[in-house]
């Protein structure tokens, strides 16, 4: 492969936009999932809180 080629290859970035959306989304993915377990996690404990000072 010469080094124009190699330059062409290395520059071309089509092909590659429907796998890095993936990618994209699949971390947003976990960081909603992240998030939304850890605050399931609080509020559990917020409403425990409550019921031992209420009971």
């Amino acid at each position: 492969m010469n080094t124009n080629a190699a330059k062409k290859f290395l520059q071309d970035e089509s092909g590659l936009e429907l796998s890095e959306y993936a990618v994209a989304a699949a971390l947003v993915v976990a960081a909603l999932v992240t998030a939304f377990t850890n605050l399931g996690s609080t509020i559990k404990a917020k409403i425990e809180t409550l019921i031992t000072n209420i009971g």
